[in-house]
């Protein structure tokens, strides 16, 4: 399977390329989808579907038996590119700044490689591709691009589901592997803390919102090493304090944003409640306080049968010295709703460029080292192979 990516690696660097040049938002990927759809039937043998949680394509090759799905994110970032090179982004003030273009090159690959298998010695069993809009971000109902999908039939009857991510901060060539909790459940907080306000002069006249956020900033950042069990992850991270307009004006309202990280149900609810008591520090200072708290994605959680299938193919088709026993990380991924409804893993694929920049995700210079696309695409499809056919 290696040497047959390989002779389609400049196809799938292209298709990176075209992809990078034209990001597009979540559930706004109609190019990408459009392009998706087009090489899917170029390659032919897949029947296809379009629209699926309102932007994502889903293809399927086979007519029955075991189902794997394999799962690519599409959508883009809103951030300015800034990096120079020819196939930059076309969209102003949007970027494939975490490698889905990537990932979405890859299963293209990987249909390729699959259809080629199939044409070759046709097998029982099925292979689902699931091309999916919006991981970045929910809708105005607070659905991202997995639930989407999920709600329109994606996963049904599928027995695994498998995907990788490129990282940028990882060695090239380097696939890491993490049983478990592997990624973070996300949740965001807004919150308000009330006082009367008044003339700055004159601060014992009222309660000062202000000075309320002095103790609740402290207790806030308190919570992981203080209120948590300090061996289980967690992160309280503040990415907005807005209170005032003038210089002599105590204001009523000092306004809060910020994100909740952690690996565990438990710790998850923990986090909610602490950060409600940092809040009541405020009626005990002649205050209030409101606090509106959005549920995220949950944890990944890799299955380790699915993540061995994956590091065997690996090690046979790469080389045992390119697996890597990974750890956790505290960002989030919505394939976690995939997880839960079937036995799946993600594994990373290290990604770093030769130059030697570190291009974070997430950042106007992020970008990769595509000499992994091929050798990703591989293990994709090869895992998938080896679980139609009774081999896994």
């Amino acid at each position: 399977m290696f040497s047959k990516a390989m002779a389609i690696n400049d196809e799938i660097v292209r298709l990176r390329r075209t992809i990078h040049a034209n990001p597009e938002l979540g559930f706004q990927e109609y190019q990408t989808a459009a392009l998706v759809a087009d090489t899917l039937n170029e390659i032919g043998g897949y029947k296809i579907q379009t629209q699926v949680g309102k932007t994502g394509v889903v293809a399927e090759l086979g007519d029955s038996g075991p189902l794997i799905a394999i799962r690519a994110d599409m959508d883009a970032l809103p951030i300015q590119e800034a990096n120079d090179i020819p196939y930059r982004s076309s969209n102003p003030g949007v970027m494939h700044a975490c490698g889905h273009d990537a990932h979405t090159a890859i299963l293209l690959g990987v249909a390729h490689l699959l259809r080629q298998s199939y044409a070759e010695e046709p097998w029982v069993g099925r292979v689902r591709l699931l091309f999916q809009p919006s991981e970045e971000r929910f809708d105005e109902n607070g659905i991202s691009g997995a639930t989407a999908m999920i709600d329109d039939g994606a996963l049904e009857g599928i027995d695994a589901v498998i995907a990788l991510h490129v990282a940028s901060d990882n060695p090239s060539g380097q696939l890491s592997f993490h049983d478990g909790p592997s990624m973070a459940a996300v949740d965001s907080f807004d919150a308000w803390i009330r006082g009367d306000g008044g003339h700055g002069a004159y601060p014992h006249n009222g309660s000062d919102p202000i000075y309320m956020l002095a103790p609740i900033l402290t207790a806030l950042y308190a919570i992981p090493s203080r209120r948590v069990n300090p061996i289980a992850p967690s992160v309280v991270s503040l990415g907005q304090v807005t209170g005032g307009a003038v210089h002599n004006v105590i204001p009523n309202e000092v306004m809060l944003r910020g994100t909740l990280r952690s690996m565990s149900a438990d710790v998850r609810e923990q986090l909610w409640q602490e950060v409600e008591n940092a809040l009541r520090l405020s009626e005990l200072m002649g205050g209030s306080y409101e606090l509106e708290i959005s549920r995220g994605y949950p944890s990944l959680v890799n299955d380790p049968v699915a993540n061995g299938w994956m590091k065997q193919v690996t090690s046979d088709l790469l080389g045992a010295e390119v697996v890597i026993n990974g750890q956790p990380a505290m960002g989030a991924e919505d394939f976690a709703y995939m997880t839960q409804r079937a036995k799946g893993a993600m594994f990373m694929l290290g990604a770093a460029t030769p130059d030697g920049i570190v291009r974070h995700h997430h950042t106007s210079i992020f970008d990769i080292d595509e000499s992994v696309l091929a050798p990703g695409a591989a293990v994709l499809a090869e895992t998938a192979r080896r679980f139609v056919t009774g081999q896994l």
